[in-house]
């Protein structure tokens, strides 16, 4: 068996010098090209050629980011598209930005499914807590350039009792990341849906936080929520980076509610992400949409949200340094908070 590449293998036999990390490496699906296009409305189309630049523009440079930066995709409610929106932006970040991992909080392992993850060890939460198992030791190659997979287990729908016996607990998934600081440029976390201790820890850790939103008025009162929830929390530096999912324009609904929200967040992206049997196709391929269909119109929506996001977490990063750049991590800040 070998490690995904020989950086990771070094970096985590540096972490845990005792400990064997084996990494499983799967087909290269990425090589296999088939174009299904789909009809979207022209408002909705983003210039291919523009959004595939914007998205390389993060990692053009060949260098990495000092810190590990950690961008959750996460929802109160559930259904909203989390881990068609986790899987493919970081398989766009993989290949424009560097070694990224892909952690399947979910305990229905929808992302692991996704990216044919078949895990070779299993390790409960508890075991993850207490030190017994590590995360180096868990994570497999996706056959995907630069891509990793940590994947769920059905056990993870015990998160929270376990984190409820620890001391500080809403620092626990930051602590635990750190074994990963080296080896990857950014963590993404594919959340389930919810608020619970998990998800506080979750949205502790994290630089930025990605919100699929359906165009309902319920879907709407969640982010409000969650935005109330962060407030209270103080937790000024993350930046809360919602977009539109699964998106009918040709429902008056959609459209009175997209233009309502947009004047109520700001920071709402402006790509849209459109309903679309293309994009239900993922679940049959078992692929991000950029890896089987590159050509096809969904793999362009998911380049220019991308995009999108990249020049979003620049605003925020130091705009004098010549390497662009994610918000700084909190993790520095672990020890005071």
């Amino acid at each position: 068996m070998q490690c995904s590449s020989g950086l990771q293998h070094r970096a985590c036999c540096a972490v845990f010098e005792t400990t064997e990390v084996t990494l499983r490496r799967l087909p290269d699906f990425a090589t296999e090209e088939q174009n299904y296009l789909v009809e979207f409305p022209d408002n909705l189309m983003p210039d291919p050629a523009a959004a595939v630049a914007a998205a390389g523009d993060l990692g053009a440079s060949g260098k990495q980011a000092d810190a590990m930066k950690i961008i959750a995709v996460t929802n109160i409610k559930g259904g909203v598209g989390k881990t068609t929106t986790a899987v493919n932006l970081s398989y766009l970040c993989a290949a424009s930005s560097g070694p990224t991992l892909l952690w399947d909080l979910d305990p229905q392992g929808a992302a692991t499914y996704t990216l044919r993850g078949d895990p070779l060890e299993r390790a409960s939460p508890k075991k993850l807590l207490n030190g017994k198992r590590h995360l180096p030791e868990l994570i497999l190659s996706t056959g995907y350039t630069n891509l990793d997979l940590l994947p769920a287990d059905f056990s993870y729908r015990n998160f929270d009792v376990h984190l409820a016996e620890r001391k500080r607990p809403t620092e626990r998934l930051l602590k635990m990341s750190r074994s990963l600081r080296d080896v990857y440029a950014v963590l993404f976390l594919d959340c389930a849906p919810g608020i619970s201790l998990l998800s506080e820890n979750v949205l502790h850790a994290a630089d930025a936080i990605i919100v699929p939103l359906l165009p309902t008025p319920l879907s709407v009162r969640m982010l409000v929520q969650l935005q109330d929830f962060i407030a209270s929390k103080g937790w000024t530096d993350l930046m809360l980076l919602p977009f539109f999912s699964m998106v009918d324009r040709r429902k008056s609904l959609h459209h009175d509610i997209i233009a309502k929200t947009r004047e109520q967040f700001p920071t709402l992206l402006v790509t849209e992400v459109p309903y679309s049997s293309e994009i239900e196709r993922m679940s049959l391929r078992r692929a991000p949409i950029p890896a089987f269909a590159p050509r096809s119109a969904a793999a362009q929506i998911y380049s220019a949200l991308w995009a999108e996001l990249t020049r979003a977490l620049r605003l925020a990063g130091d705009s004098s340094s010549d390497v662009p750049a994610l918000p700084s991590s909190r993790a520095s800040d672990a020890n005071t908070r």
